[in-house]
């Protein structure tokens, strides 16, 4: 009978140990690299898609390049429900919809591109955890199949992951990212 190797306990040299302190263990790192290339483009396609309305979860008609309101149309829909519905409806307005499609942009591009993993993991979080507050999954009858963990829990976790991981270093930009001046005198940054 063989033994279970212990993982390998990996740093990059060129930062202090609590910035790039990961598990190791064959295809690890690859695997990381992966879920964080898949969650970028959920936020990317998001900003794509939204954009240009290719029919998938936006038609032409409603394409952000045709006049069409991707915050607002969310916030005003019957899919924006539960006691916070009127707290969203009320922030609902052209500089909403600036906004949601800049972070769909920023945090897609940063996390394909393995840089800024931590404002990425904070502000997709942020977004993703009120996107499922104005769903309110809690009520019985809701599109929602679980009330406690649904997709919008599961992508936010996902950008933690990836985060807290340095998942950038493979396959992406990170360990170039860091090494940058303003990237190594600010580390929330990274």
């Amino acid at each position: 009978m063989t033994a279970i190797a212990a993982p390998r306990v990996a740093r990059d040299r060129t930062t202090p140990l609590t910035e790039a302190r990961v598990v190791t263990l064959p295809g690890t790192r690859q695997a990381l690299a992966v879920l964080r290339l898949a969650t970028g483009f959920i936020f990317l396609w998001a900003f794509v898609d939204k954009t240009f309305g290719l029919g998938f979860s936006t038609p032409t008609e409603r394409a952000w390049i045709n006049g069409g309101t991707p915050s607002q149309g969310f916030l005003g829909s019957e899919a924006v429900s539960g006691p916070l519905q009127p707290f969203f409806a009320g922030i609902a307005s052209p500089a909403t919809d600036v906004l949601f499609m800049l972070g769909m942009l920023g945090i897609g591009l940063a996390v394909m591109l393995g840089i800024g993993l931590r404002v990425s993991a904070v502000a997709g979080s942020v977004i993703m955890v009120l996107m499922y507050l104005a769903e309110w999954p809690f009520a019985a009858n809701t599109a929602s199949t679980n009330p406690l963990v649904d997709y919008h829990i599961i992508y936010a976790l996902a950008l933690i992951v990836v985060a807290a991981t340095a998942a950038g270093d493979t396959w992406g930009l990170g360990r170039q990212w860091r090494q940058l001046p303003v990237v190594r005198s600010q580390a929330w940054l990274i």
